[in-house]
C-alpha cells in the first residue's frame, strides 16, 4: 500500500480513544476473569463456620473492610500503580520481570553473584506456583458456578459435580481450535458480568447503607483485635479475593498497562466492592444467607439465569488461566527450563494465541482429579491460595529490586516500600499456611515438581552441551583447511545446517562430508539463540560473517516471546546479504543430539533418569524451529 505525505505523522486523538477502548474491554474479559468470579466464593468462606467466627455487625463490617483495603493495597496500591511500571520491553509477568531485575542489576558495578542466583530462583518459583494456580482456578471457578443450582433446586445437588466436568471437558477439548473467536465475546460478557455485580450489590447497599461503614479502616482492624484466635484462618479466606490479582501484571504485554488500569479502576474494582457490600448487606439482613451470600442477591426465578452467566464467566476466568499456562511454558522452553514441546499457533494476526497438547491435556487430568477428589469449592479453597500469596511476594521483592537498581528511586523510599508490601504478602503466606495440610500440599508438590523439572532440564542442558563442546572444533579453519587441501565436490543449492554453536563445525556437516563426500555450493551454519528479553529487535536479530567458499556463519536471535522461524531468518539472511537462495533448491540438516547418564556428572541419579526421559520425549528440532518437512535430513548423534 503507497503512503501518501498529507496523512498525519501520528494518528487521530479519536484513533487512540478507540484503540484504548477496545484494549480496556479486551482486557476486562480476559485480565479480570478469575478476580472477577471472586465473589462467587470468596466472601462465603470468610463467613465459615470453620472459623468459630459469630456473625454480627462487628464481624461483618471488619471482614468487608479487610476485604475492601486488601483490595486497595494490594491489587490497586501494590499492582496497579507500582508493578505496573515494570514492564519488559511492554511484557509482564513473573519470568519477564527476573529478566528485567537482572538487567537492573547488569546495569550495577557492584551486584553479588548471589543476588544474580535469587533473582533467578524467584523467578522460578513464581513460574512453578503459577502451575499451581492454574489446576486450581478453573477447578474452584467453574465448581463455584454450578453450585448455584443448589440455591435453586436443591435436590440437583448431586449433579453439581458431573455438570462441573462436563464444563471443564469442553473447555479443554476446544483449546485445541484457539481463542480468537471465542475471544470476541469474552469482553462483552464479563462487561456484563461485572454490571450484574454492582447492580446486585447496590441493591442491597441502597437498602442497608450502614454497610458502607465498613470502608472505614478500624473496623478492620477492630476485628483482628477482637478475633485473634480465629484472624489467621479468617485472613487465608479475605485473600481468595484478591486471588487473580496477578494477572493484571501478567497479561500486561496483551493489553497494555493504562487499558487495564482503566479496567480496574472504573470497572471491576467497583463492580467488586459494590457486590462484596451487597453480600454483607444481605447476610446482615438474613443470617441464612451466608452459606451462598452470591446467589442469593438474586430473586428465585434469576438463580438458573446467574448459574448459566456465572458458569460463562468462570470458563473465561479459566481460558486466561490455561492461556497463561501456555505462554508461561513457551516462555520457559524458550529460556532454556524445559525441553521442546509442540507449539501449535492458532491464529495468523496474534503471535501470542498458541496451543501446546501436552499442557492442555496434563491439566485437564490435573483440574478433573481436583474436582472428584475436593467434589466442592468450600473444600478446594483449602488448597487455593498459598501458590499466589507466594508469587505475590515473588514480584513485591523483585520490582523492588528494579525500582532501585533501574528506575533510581530513593533506596530508603525503596525499602519502605517493599517492607511494607512483603510484610502483607508474608502475612497472607502465614494465612495460607495453615491450610497447607487440608489440601493446600497440593499447589506446593506442583511448585516443586516444577522446580525440579526446572533445574533438571537447565542444568543437565549445560552439562550436555559441555560434553558435546569437548567433541567440537572450529568451524573457520576447517573451512580453510578444505579450500588448502581440497575442496569436495560442490553441488547446486544452500544447505542450512542448524546448530547451538556457530563458531564450532555442526555434526551434521562433518557426516554428510564424511558419508556422501559433497558440499552444497551455499553452505549457511547458524545458530538459534534465545535471548533474555521479550522480543528482539529485527535490526539486531541476525548477525552473518562470509567465511569464503560460499560459506556463512550466522547467529540469530529471538526473544522468549517470540516463535523461531528459520525459514524467515534465511530469507532475512539473503535480502541483506544480497544472496540468491531459494527456497526450493534450500535442504536442512539438523543433529538429534542425546547424552548417556555417564556424561552427566553434575545430575544426582533421579535427575539423570528425569533428564533422559525428557531428552527422549522432547520435541524434535524441525517442528520447534518451522522446517519444511519435505526439504529436512535429520541426523541423531549420542555422546556416551
Amino acid at each position: 500500500m503507497a503512503s501518501s505525505p498529507a496523512l498525519p505523522s501520528s494518528p487521530p486523538q479519536g484513533h487512540h480513544k478507540t484503540a484504548t477502548s477496545a484494549l480496556t474491554l479486551g482486557a476486562l474479559g480476559v485480565v479480570f476473569g478469575d478476580i472477577g468470579t471472586s465473589p462467587l466464593y470468596a466472601f462465603k468462606e470468610c463467613l465459615s463456620p470453620e472459623h468459630g467466627v459469630l456473625i454480627d455487625r462487628g464481624a461483618v463490617l471488619g471482614l468487608l473492610s479487610l476485604v475492601f483495603w486488601g483490595l486497595m493495597l494490594v491489587v490497586t496500591l501494590k499492582y496497579v500503580v507500582f508493578v505496573l511500571r515494570a514492564d519488559h520491553d511492554g511484557e509482564g509477568g513473573i519470568l519477564a520481570l527476573a529478566g528485567l531485575a537482572k538487567h537492573a542489576l547488569e546495569a550495577g558495578s557492584r551486584a553479588r553473584p548471589w543476588l544474580f542466583r535469587s533473582v533467578s530462583l524467584m523467578g522460578l518459583v513464581g513460574a512453578a506456583m503459577f502451575y499451581g494456580d492454574s489446576l486450581i482456578t478453573p477447578a474452584i471457578s467453574v465448581l463455584s458456578a454450578v453450585e448455584g443450582i443448589e440455591v435453586a433446586t436443591p435436590h440437583l445437588r448431586h449433579w453439581v459435580v458431573p455438570i462441573t466436568l462436563a464444563v471443564l471437558v469442553a473447555l479443554f477439548a476446544v483449546q485445541r481450535y484457539g481463542t480468537a473467536s471465542v475471544g470476541r465475546i469474552f469482553g462483552p460478557v464479563m462487561v456484563l458480568w461485572f454490571l450484574t455485580l454492582a447492580v446486585s450489590g447496590l441493591a442491597q447497599v441502597l437498602q442497608h447503607p450502614g454497610i458502607l461503614e465498613a470502608l472505614d479502616p478500624r473496623w478492620a482492624l477492630s476485628f483482628m483485635r477482637h478475633h485473634a484466635p480465629q484472624a489467621i484462618g479468617v485472613l487465608g479466606a479475605v485473600f481468595l479475593a484478591f486471588t487473580g490479582g496477578e494477572a493484571l501484571y501478567a497479561d500486561m504485554g496483551h493489553f497494555g498497562a493504562r487499558p487495564i488500569r482503566l479496567a480496574w479502576s472504573f470497572i471491576a474494582l467497583p463492580a467488586l466492592t459494590l457486590n462484596y457490600f451487597g453480600q454483607g448487606a444481605l447476610v446482615l439482613h438474613d443470617a441464612g444467607a451466608a452459606a451462598n451470600p452470591f446467589f442469593h442477591l438474586f430473586p428465585d426465578w434469576a438463580t438458573v439465569p446467574m448459574v448459566v452467566l456465572a458458569a460463562c464467566a468462570t470458563v473465561i476466568a479459566s481460558q486466561a488461566v490455561i492461556s497463561g499456562a501456555y505462554s508461561m511454558t513457551a516462555h520457559a522452553m524458550r529460556m532454556g527450563y524445559l525441553p521442546r514441546m509442540r507449539i501449535v499457533q492458532t491464529s495468523g494476526d496474534a503471535i501470542g494465541q498458541i496451543y501446546l497438547p501436552g499442557v492442555n491435556w496434563v491439566l485437564m487430568a490435573g483440574v478433573l482429579a481436583l474436582v472428584l477428589a475436593f467434589r466442592s469449592s468450600g473444600a478446594l479453597a483449602a488448597a487455593y491460595g498459598i501458590a499466589v500469596s507466594v508469587t505475590m511476594l515473588a514480584t513485591t521483592l523483585l520490582t523492588g529490586i528494579v525500582a532501585w537498581r533501574l528506575w533510581r528511586w530513593n533506596g530508603l523510599a525503596v525499602a519502605t516500600g517493599v517492607a511494607l508490601f512483603a510484610l502483607v504478602d508474608l502475612v497472607f503466606i502465614g494465612a495460607n499456611s495453615v491450610k497447607i495440610a487440608d489440601g493446600g500440599w497440593l499447589t506446593l508438590v506442583v511448585a516443586a515438581l516444577a522446580i525440579f523439572v526446572f533445574v533438571t532440564w537447565s542444568r543437565g542442558r549445560r552439562v550436555a552441551e559441555a560434553a558435546a563442546a569437548e567433541e567440537r572444533f572450529p568451524l573457520a579453519p576447517f573451512i580453510e583447511s578444505l579450500t588448502q587441501y581440497g575442496m569436495p565436490h560442490r553441488v547446486k543449492g544452500t544447505a542450512v545446517f542448524l546448530t547451538a554453536d556457530a563458531d564450532s563445525v555442526p555434526h551434521a556437516l562433518l557426516h554428510n562430508l564424511k558419508h556422501n563426500q559433497v558440499l552444497h555450493e551455499r553452505v549457511v551454519v547458524m545458530a538459534v539463540h534465545a535471548a533474555p528479553v521479550p522480543r528482539v529487535d529485527a535490526g539486531r536479530r541476525l548477525e552473518a560473517q562470509d567465511l569464503g567458499s560460499g560459506v556463512w556463519k550466522v547467529n540469530v536471535s529471538h526473544g522468549f516471546t517470540e516463535t523461531p522461524d528459520v525459514p524467515e531468518y534465511l530469507r532475512l539472511l539473503a535480502y541483506r546479504q544480497g544472496l540468491q537462495i531459494e527456497a526450493m533448491a534450500t535442504s536442512f540438516f539438523t543433529s538429534r543430539a542425546s547424552v548417556g547418564t555417564g556424561r552427566l556428572d553434575g545430575l544426582n541419579a533421579l535427575q539423570k533418569t528425569v533428564f533422559a526421559w525428557m531428552q527422549r520425549n522432547a520435541a524434535r528440532a524441525p517442528d520447534y524451529f518451522g522446517l519444511p518437512g519435505n526439504r529436512l535430513i535429520e541426523i541423531g548423534r549420542r555422546a556416551t
